[in-house]
């Protein structure tokens, strides 16, 4: 078994120990997202946690960790009688990205059950983490519908598996941590709010804590079993601290002071129901029984809002984490004149909390993302460069999809043929079966029963008769944004429309859990702004920074898109594309602009990728260009106004094209 880096030894997230700890004392809390840059300790810590957890007591031989104590009536494995006990570790089970929905849940065997009667269940990993600790990295490259039933069983303490008729349930309390890094991508709002704590984590600017961090990342490498030798005794006195203030708990007093606190504050900062209440409510209980109190104070409320309000703040991916603080303080400072509480000042002195005496000093909000720089590039020859426009408010767009029945990730926007949706036929398993079609199976079987001796009522099944049920749902794409930063497109009002439009897009593409890709043209070239990725936040930085001016290179623009397609198409190629060019359909620089902008369109016709033209040309006079190229590209166009949901004139013609990819 190999040595964890000790809890105690991690050099500057204090805010990252506490929230765990915290959920260590009160798993209600809800469990931990972690948030932040790669290499910031976040998967070291959770690792090193489960040390510190006191051990179970668990019913022999139950593979549910059933306590003997308080057995569960509804276990698999039981009825549990009175009997023995034995002591194990607390576990930490890690839920890997790639995992199945059997892999979570577990799996029944449909073969077995069909064909012998037997109900037989292997539990999955929410089994095996019951009363321990479920680790998710990447929490949000993993399917929203495995996030779903993740954060269900979190929420209920159970986990349900139905299929075909066959039911288990079985319990499922475990602390729940997942660390992200926002840049591969963000959670849905409704998967962040179901987050208990919520840690920005960066790494620190300080000098002698980095020297701190590699001297003890040094030491570790080279002798762990020595090294966490030299850290028993913190480590010991974090686990009796954490014994000390479960026992504690149910003695805390949560007074109607820090209730009013409480609910003032998620007042104040517009939270979406009363999850926030709650969390809070626990996790300032938490906090005073961490400090040896039984009373709730001011500053355990403000720190509890501090951890718990962060991600529920949030109404859009573009928004900032975090929470003025100023504002925290007023609002406190306010609650607790009207309610007369005798609760201390929320500036003083806090509980403690912290795991170790060596950690270095805190780093204040945890790691404000830097961002995005707008220095711009030369603007090309015979223009200036004009200073980026503010991008005009987004809003709904209409659905824009690909067409034909795609295979790729499961998402939100085209057609596909996925694990999840509605029933669409039948066919014969390939590989393990996973989704049983009845009626299928059936029909498949009752033609030869006669052959295999059954004359009277009932079914003799066998594995050729079993059907796997096609299901059909949707999936998410690649858009690709070409967007047209030349001198024709710099005029500030129209940019301004321009870029609120594409942050519509961009907004539209995270709700629908697409990839998103950005290549921009101006000038004497084109240059991918950013490569294709999840974050659409990182795609709103570089579109709110674009700077303009100088000619309309439309064919390098073209041509750069349909290379970063080919090159994503080798990484993900299930993964179907949706090219988004806005431009006035202008083309300018060169020789014969306009006929080489025409040769590039036809490549993407060609190959079949989906298109749509974003028309920007304004004016009484229109040349009618865009609708041009979308004809060269083999799509369709759009105006601004259509691009609208709530638009008059609507848009009512779906991406046209076939794709060679498509069924």
């Amino acid at each position: 078994m190999s040595t964890h880096f000790p809890f105690t030894a991690v050099v500057g997230q204090e805010d990252l120990q506490l929230a765990l700890l915290l959920n260590a004392v009160a798993p209600n809390i809800g469990g931990v997202l972690v948030r932040g840059e790669k290499g910031t300790a976040k998967s070291t810590a959770v690792r090193a946690l489960s040390a510190l957890l006191p051990p179970v007591e668990v019913v022999p031989g139950c593979r549910f960790s059933c306590d003997p104590a308080s057995p569960d009536p509804s276990c698999p494995d039981g009825p549990h009688g009175a009997g023995a006990a034995e002591a194990r570790a607390a576990r930490m089970v890690e839920l890997p990205v790639g995992a199945s929905e059997d892999r979570l849940v577990g799996a029944l065997d449909i073969e077995r059950a069909l064909a012998e009667g037997v109900k037989a269940f292997e539990p999955g990993l929410l089994a095996a983490a019951h009363r321990g600790i479920l680790y998710v990295d990447e929490v949000n490259l993993l399917h929203d519908h495995l996030v779903d039933l993740l954060l269900d069983a979190a929420a209920m303490g159970a986990s349900y598996v139905e299929r075909e008729g066959v039911s288990v349930r079985h319990a499922a309390r475990f602390l729940l941590v997942g660390t992200m890094n926002p840049e591969e991508g963000e959670l849905r709002p409704q998967l962040l709010d179901r987050f208990g704590l919520t840690v920005e984590v960066a790494a620190s600017r300080e000098t002698d804590q980095r020297v701190e961090v590699v001297r003890r990342r040094l030491a570790y490498d080279d002798d762990p079993a020595g090294f966490a030798a030299r850290w028993g005794d913190e480590e010991a006195a974090v686990r009796q601290r954490v014994i000390a203030a479960r026992e504690l708990l149910p003695k805390v007093r949560l007074g109607d002071g820090a209730l009013r606190q409480i609910a003032a504050t998620c007042a104040a900062f517009e939270v979406d129901g009363m999850r926030a209440d709650i969390v809070m409510a626990r996790t300032a209980t938490a906090l005073a029984a961490w400090a040896g109190r039984t009373d709730v104070l001011a500053e355990d409320v403000r720190q509890a809002a501090l951890l718990a309000l962060p991600h529920r703040r949030r109404r859009n991916p573009f928004d900032a984490p975090g929470l003025d603080e100023d504002k925290l303080d007023q609002t406190l400072e306010e609650s607790s004149e009207s309610s007369g509480d005798d609760d201390p000042d929320p500036d003083g002195p806090g509980g403690g909390g912290q795991p170790s005496p060596d950690a270095g000093p805190q780093d204040g909000d945890g790691g404000a993302a830097a961002s995005e720089g707008g220095e711009a590039e030369g603007a090309g020859a015979g223009a200036g460069e004009q200073a980026p426009a503010r991008a005009a408010e987004p809003f709904r767009t209409k659905a824009l999809n690909v067409p034909g029945i795609g295979e790729g990730a499961a998402g939100r926007r085209s057609r596909a043929r996925t694990e999840h949706g509605r029933t669409t036929g039948a066919r014969r398993p390939q590989g393990a079966l996973t989704k049983l079609h009845l009626a299928a199976t059936v029909q498949a079987a009752a033609p030869h029963q006669r052959v295999r001796g059954r004359s009277g009522p009932g079914l003799v099944l066998r594995r050729d008769d079993l059907r796997q049920a096609v299901r059909e749902g949707r999936e998410s794409n690649l858009v690709l944004f070409v967007v047209d930063a030349s001198g024709s497109m710099a005029a500030r009002q129209r940019m301004s429309a321009v870029k609120g439009a594409v942050l519509s897009l961009l907004l539209d593409a995270y709700q629908r859990r697409d990839k998103v890709g950005l290549v921009t043209f101006r000038g004497s070239g084109a240059e991918v702004a950013l490569p294709p990725t999840s974050s659409v936040d990182a795609a709103a930085a570089r579109l709110e920074s674009l700077p303009t001016g100088g000619r309309t290179p439309l064919a390098a623009g073209l041509l750069r898109a349909h290379e970063v397609l080919r090159v994503e198409r080798l990484r993900d190629p299930s993964r179907r594309a949706l090219v988004v060019v806005v431009t006035d359909g202008r083309a300018t620089g060169g020789p014969e602009p306009v006929a080489l902008a025409g040769r590039a369109a036809r490549l993407f016709a060609a190959e079949g990728v989906a298109s749509v033209v974003v028309d920007c040309e304004s004016g009484p006079v229109r040349l009618g260009l865009a609708g041009r190229l979308a004809g060269e590209l083999g799509g369709t166009a759009v105006t601004l106004d259509e691009l609208r949901a709530d638009s008059i004139a609507g848009l009512v013609r779906d991406v046209r094209g076939t794709s060679r990819r498509a069924a």
